[in-house]
């Protein structure tokens, strides 16, 4: 979900007197940075703070290379540079094999973003078992530990001190590094959400491993933040050149955003079990307005007098067969004087029904967010199996429920 909260977008301004055969036009994907591709038909975007990262590690090596290959001279941060993105293209490997697992088991993928701290591959549906769950966490640092493999196989068929062995030997150990630090048993990392695979089976609840997971990244954040700090001071970096302190103050700056970073995730990872638990609350059922059936050529104050003789707070347009057509629209509703209704057409208020604007009055929680995510409205007619009309579903009155199952106390 990030963790999901998505945009709805109607039919634009309300303009009743116009004619409504447009159609309603689907939001716009949520980027997250530069489009790089879609592997798998997924999109794979690079947000604005890994050029700041790259920048960073092309620094950062171009002086490791300066130590190790002097002869380079300034083409040592072309090499830098060179590293920084074949280190990101392993960082896309990682979340690939999570892409390629979750779609395996069926599970949308909305986007891989590359980001300052490595990546993220946004799965929209939580696994159904707890295995799945595991082995869709496991694959990413699997997927890195086999490249760091495949880097040390490459190492032994180049000479050491060349840039190709530098190279080579570098994103072995970066590799080693990304799969190390993602198997840390908390989350957000995928090492917490393996950790609450096991649990879930123990268990057999889904919220006991997601607390189990949560709470135990928060004090792997608390751990990062006074421990990595005072792990590289024992080992006796940067502490004879004058540059001790400049060390020690990055050290503790990069602990303090990983920290952040981490106890950041699990709060959020938290709060979304939390918002799952009460999702089923959400059943298109209990919000459907009641609705009348009336005659496109039904004057406006006619069907509005019926809708309050039989207690109803929406209109549905049908044929002379009595099969449904389109559904008026609330806020063209509004936007009509009183004086003007007896003259206004239902008609020219509604909205035709397209595929995916009927849905059955058994939806709930997220498989009912889900179904008005793929097809967005302002309004859908809701059915019974039978196909019989149950209702009107007004997206407002799906928000306000929404919000109301954030704010409930847990």
């Amino acid at each position: 979900m990030d963790n999901s909260g998505q945009r709805r977008s109607g039919d634009g301004p309300d303009r009743p007197t116009e004619p409504e055969d447009r159609k309603p036009e689907r939001p716009k994907e949520v980027g997250g940075g530069f489009l790089m591709g879609r592997p798998f038909g997924v999109p794979v975007y690079v947000a604005p703070s890994w050029f700041l990262v790259a920048a960073l590690i092309t620094w950062v090596f171009g002086g490791q290379l300066d130590r190790v290959l002097p002869e380079l001279g300034a083409a040592r941060y072309l090499v830098s540079l060179f590293f920084a993105i074949a280190f990101y293209a392993s960082v896309l490997v990682h979340e690939l094999a999570h892409t390629v697992a979750a779609l395996r088991f069926k599970l949308p993928v909305r986007r891989i973003q590359l980001q300052f701290f490595g990546g993220v591959s946004e799965i929209e549906k939580e696994s159904e078992t707890p295995g799945r769950e595991f082995v869709l966490a496991f694959v990413g640092p699997l997927l890195s530990l086999v490249l760091a493999g495949v880097f040390y196989l490459g190492m032994q068929v180049v000479e050491p001190g060349t840039v190709p062995g530098v190279l080579l030997a570098g994103l072995m150990i970066s590799n080693l590094i990304v799969a190390a630090f993602n198997l840390l048993p908390g989350l957000p990392l995928d090492g917490g959400r393996m950790l609450r695979a096991v649990v879930w089976k123990l268990s057999g609840k889904p919220m006991t491993g997601t607390v189990a997971a949560a709470w135990t990244g928060r004090a792997l954040a608390v751990a990062v933040l006074i421990g990595l700090p005072l792990v590289t001071h024992a080992g006796g970096f940067g502490d004879s050149d004058g540059f001790g302190s400049v060390d020690s103050l990055t050290d503790a700056l990069l602990a303090a955003i990983l920290a952040a970073i981490i106890w950041t995730g699990a709060g959020n990872s938290l709060r979304m079990a939390r918002l799952r638990e009460r999702l089923p609350d959400l059943r298109a059922r209990t919000l459907t307005r009641r609705a009348v059936p009336v005659a496109a050529d039904t004057p406006l104050s006619e069907a509005l007098r019926r809708a309050n003789d039989a207690g109803a707070r929406a209109l549905v347009v049908v044929d002379n067969h009595g099969d449904p057509t389109a559904v008026v629209r609330e806020a063209a509703i509004v936007g009509i004087p009183e004086h003007r209704r007896p003259w206004v057409a239902v008609s020219g208020l509604a909205q035709d029904l397209k595929e995916g604007m009927r849905v059955s009055a058994e939806l709930t929680g997220e498989q009912l967010l889900d179904t008005l995510r793929a097809t967005p409205a302002t309004e859908y007619l809701v059915v019974e199996e039978t196909g019989e009309i149950y209702g009107v579903l007004s997206t407002v009155d799906v928000e306000r429920a929404f919000l109301a199952a954030i704010a409930r106390p847990s």
